[in-house]
């Protein structure tokens, strides 16, 4: 694959992998910490909604897709903000709503020639600049808010009553945390795809929670776990010219295997 990174389609692919992985690898951590594994299925299923609505309008796709994410996601925190215990109820209606919303525009939308596969199972080999500066950009962002805010994070993750007496405004990174969820779910739909974004965004989170002792290890370990799945996975691709996201996931899904044969703890 070496001769291969003289494409600019290659570099844009690589480096995509690795901003992608480690924002999926951090907000993955919070995802599984605050149980809400199936949120990340219900936002890239109700995210087609919102292409559907791209395409019908126009729009670039994956701003529609950001906009119904993050509307889902605010949608589920003032739903669930009190009734946590019912968040896959909200999430799976959600699911079904936004599935049916992007269905029906695409079948109102006249003469499109759009891929909408690489959507269900990635396109990462498309991925162009303008997508990697809002990875990057959202990376910085997760960052910033994690590292500046890590202690308050970590107590709503745990444990939110102790949160609220502590005076952390619990709502507000609560909804936060999904919006982000919201948002690294949308980047990881270009990768590999709304169908796979479940197990990118858990896989290499499980490892990793198995070898932590803390949050922030865990965080740190699941984007380096992430990233080595996602480089594998497009070497794999490459060399037997197999699609690349599900590559990625295939890679990531036999290596959690090997790793339960093999760790003990």
């Amino acid at each position: 694959m070496i001769e291969a990174l003289q494409f600019d389609f290659i570099q844009h692919a690589l480096l995509a992998g690795i901003l992608v992985s480690f924002a999926a690898g951090i907000i993955g951590s919070l995802i599984v910490v605050n149980r809400m594994v199936f949120l990340a299925g219900g936002i890239a299923h109700t995210s087609y909604g919102g292409i559907g609505l791209a395409l019908f309008l126009g729009l670039p796709i994956f701003f529609g897709a950001s906009l119904f994410a993050v509307g889902a996601a605010l949608l589920i925190a003032a739903l669930t903000l009190k009734k946590r215990h019912r968040i896959d109820t909200f999430i799976g209606l959600i699911w079904a709503v936004g599935m049916a919303v992007g269905v029906i525009f695409v079948d109102l939308t006249p003469g499109y020639h759009v891929d909408l596969m690489s959507y269900l199972f990635g396109s990462i080999l498309a991925v162009s600049t303008q997508d990697l500066y809002f990875m990057a950009g959202l990376l910085a962002v997760i960052l910033t808010i994690v590292t500046l805010k890590y202690r308050d994070i970590l107590a709503v993750s745990y444990d939110s009553e102790y949160a609220a007496l502590r005076g952390v405004n619990v709502p507000l990174f609560y909804t936060l945390i999904l919006i982000l969820s919201a948002l690294t779910v949308v980047i990881s739909i270009k990768v590999v795809g709304l169908i796979l974004v479940i197990a990118m965004l858990t896989i290499p989170v499980y490892i990793a929670e198995k070898l932590s002792h803390s949050l922030f290890t865990m965080m740190f370990l699941s984007g380096a776990i992430a990233t080595l799945f996602t480089l594998i996975g497009l070497w794999f691709s490459y060399t037997y010219n197999l699609t690349s996201g599900a590559s990625i996931i295939i890679i990531s899904a036999i290596s959690l295997g090997l790793f339960l044969i093999l760790y003990k703890k």
